[in-house]
């Protein structure tokens, strides 16, 4: 079987697999869970051999035209480089471990065969935006991702929560997918094609004549889809879907495609200095505003979620100083150990009997009531906190070392301030992120009080992912030294001045976090707590809820709010940035809507109203003359006979006097 007809199964497989469980759900449910999970580990196994078959060398090209369209054709295309068969892999492995995790997460949700056919359909898309060759393509995988995102994190529907999230998600993406679409077609109509090769040789000969408006309508589609400033915020309300979902979205799918798609079409991007600047402010701004923020957060998810915002940051930054190498590497580390920090996360919520963080804060016995979520969760936390020798120390420092190339002036793919602008957000980011990394670990495991109740060994399912997910979280960083073939030829090795500055400054915030824990620990008081059974909406399970806490914010315990101080509030919320989106974007959109309403109402609505009143009155008029009487027939006749004899005779006098 040629390379080519393997990369087409590799999206395809998974596809059928959602048709069929959409189809079969309900008429054969015993053939869910293997329609779920077979034909994405399949994808999964055709994308290794993919990668293999590449092995980093040349890319594979194979094209088909879909239709004739006129001047810019569409085709179906495959692009496989380097880049795209390695994430494949990554994206065919993590969906393939959600979709085991969930067999056993969601046992007992009856919802659970539209969940397995949309995460198969999720995995699909992000697949297809992975290999295609065409942009338009690209754009169809795009797209659905989006709906799949508002399904699954609508997947609780009977909760407010859930169906604001998922509108919320929708909604915030699509503000930057219009802009998105037109730089699409711009970049076509300036390129002559959609093919990205063509795009991509039309920049190399200078055959853009508009590339900074191209660059910066494109950065707002990648923006809405990766959760970048200011567009990130529907990425923590997103957590009211199940965990597994968050863990399918922040690792392999959705947040990945605006990275991955900025990585493919680098050059783009790199034509305009402005666009490459705007890039790296944003990246820069989101990496330090998300880890202030989770720093504040007190619900385990949403720590998570501010987590991938800022790592993402990370990975745009290195796309603004033009590594797309270092952009890719830290995107395939940050989906093992992230996907790893979600699903043991669900080992821990339903451990603990709460989606609470404070709640955990205030149980005993988690570290051996959940061992495997324990040990795995400490390995993710310290590749996030960049660790040596953890998969995230090693990606991270290959964005700090093309930060420091491009500031120093070795690079001069991105302007030097470019460069300047992300290493000190990265470094900056890599003290918060230690600094929230261990207070989630203390919190969650360390906790002083009630023990939670008990609700049994997690399946094996559930755990054995975590420690298939755990191996790349600790050694996929060791492989660094093998991946320049891959990525462009650029080492990615960790130079000793950034090693030691982003590791120490890792050291420092977790060593400030933890001895402000120990002395609010010693201070604050045990709270008993008491539990009452109830139906989680996060895992589908009979759980707990914790009574008579301290609101999150009054948590004695907390180094978050000691280290934060006046931040600690507006962090918490976001820097309320969702009410800055409400009164620059909805205020003004409903005022326009209540406008176009009165228009519609009081002028246009006028306008017919009184044509058809008109119409009505003349149709009375005229309905009053048709009396039926013959008698008044003929004297009417007769009346506009002597009216017409009079006039005549009038115009023929007038006409007289003026000749005389």
């Amino acid at each position: 079987m040629t390379t080519t007809t393997l990369a087409v199964l590799v999206p395809l497989l998974p596809f059928l697999g959602a048709a069929a469980g959409l189809l079969l759900g309900r008429t054969a449910p015993g053939f869910v869970r293997p329609l779920a999970v077979l034909p994405t580990l399949a994808a999964a196994v055709l994308a290794v051999l993919v990668a293999v078959r590449q092995g980093g060398g040349k890319a594979i090209d194979a094209a088909t035209q879909l239709t004739p369209t006129g001047s810019v054709p569409i085709d179906l295309a495959l692009h496989v480089d380097g880049f795209a068969a390695l994430v494949a892999v990554l994206v065919g492995v993590v969906a393939t471990c959600v979709q085991v995790y969930s067999t056993g997460y969601l046992r007992e949700d009856p919802r659970y065969p539209s969940y397995a056919a949309l995460v198969s359909l999720f995995t699909a898309a992000m697949l297809l935006v992975v290999y295609s060759g065409d942009l338009m393509v690209l754009l169809v995988g795009w797209e659905i991702m989006g709906i799949c995102s508002y399904f699954l994190v609508g997947h609780y529907w009977e909760t407010p929560e859930a169906r604001s999230a998922s509108l919320k998600a929708f909604l915030v993406t699509k503000l930057g997918d219009v802009p998105f679409l037109i730089g699409l077609f711009a970049l076509a109509v300036d390129a002559g094609t959609f093919r990205i090769t063509g795009v991509l040789g039309a920049v190399a000969t200078g055959g853009l004549d508009h590339p900074t408006l191209i660059a910066l309508l494109l950065l707002a589609g990648v923006a809405g889809k990766s959760a970048q400033f200011p567009l990130h915020t529907w990425l923590p309300d997103a957590m009211a879907g199940p965990t597994p979902v968050s863990a399918l979205i922040h690792a392999a799918t959705m947040v990945a495609a605006g990275i991955y798609f900025t990585a493919r079409l680098l050059p783009v991007f790199a034509a305009s200095a402005a666009a490459m600047t705007v890039l790296a402010v944003m990246a820069a701004i989101t990496m330090v505003g998300s880890a202030l923020a989770a720093l504040a957060q007190d619900d385990i998810k949403r720590v998570l979620a501010y987590s991938t915002i800022g790592q993402l940051g990370y990975m745009a930054g290195a796309l603004a100083v033009g590594d797309r190498g270092a952009a890719v590497f830290h995107l395939l580390s940050h989906a093992a150990f992230k996907a790893l920090l979600f699903l043991a996360a669900g080992a821990v919520i339903h451990a603990a009997g709460t989606n609470s963080l404070t709640a955990m804060s205030r149980m005993s016995g988690l570290a051996k009531r959940v061992p495997d979520a324990y040990w795995t969760m400490t390995v993710a936390l310290l590749a996030l906190a960049a660790i040596p020798p953890f998969a995230g120390f090693f990606s991270k420092e290959a964005v700090l070392v093309a930060a420091e190339h491009t500031a120093l002036g070795d690079r001069t793919v991105a302007p030097a301030g470019a460069g300047w602008t992300v290493l000190v957000a990265g470094l900056l980011t890599a003290l918060l992120t230690a600094a929230y990394a261990l207070r989630l670990w203390l919190r969650a495991f360390r906790g002083r009080g009630a023990e939670a109740p008990d609700h049994g060994r997690q399946p094996i399912a559930m755990t054995s992912v975590l420690w298939v997910l755990a191996v790349p979280s600790l050694g996929f960083g060791l492989t660094v030294r093998h991946l320049p073939d891959w990525f462009d030829g650029h080492d990615l090795a960790p130079t000793l001045v950034t090693a030691v500055l982003g590791t120490g400054l890792a050291a420092a915030g977790a060593a400030v976090t933890y001895a402000v824990w120990r002395t609010l620990a010693a201070r604050a008081p045990v709270v008993p707590t008491q539990h009452v059974a109830h139906p989680d909406a996060d895992a589908g399970l009979v759980e707990a809820e914790a009574l008579h806490l301290p609101h999150p914010a009054e948590d004695p315990a907390d180094p978050g709010r000691a280290l934060l101080g006046p931040l600690h509030r507006p962090a918490a919320d976001g820097f309320h940035l969702d009410a800055v989106h409400r009164a620059a974007f909805v205020r003004p959109v409903l005022a326009a809507a209540s406008l176009v309403r009165f228009l519609d109402r009081e002028v246009v609505d006028t306008y017919v109203r009184g044509a058809a009143g008109s119409a009505k009155g003349l149709g009375r008029l005229v309905r009053r003359a048709q009396t039926g009487n013959l008698q008044t027939y003929l004297s009417a006749l007769l009346a506009g006979s002597v009216v017409l004899a009079i006039a005549a005779v009038a115009l023929a006098l007038a006409n007289a006097a003026a000749g005389a």
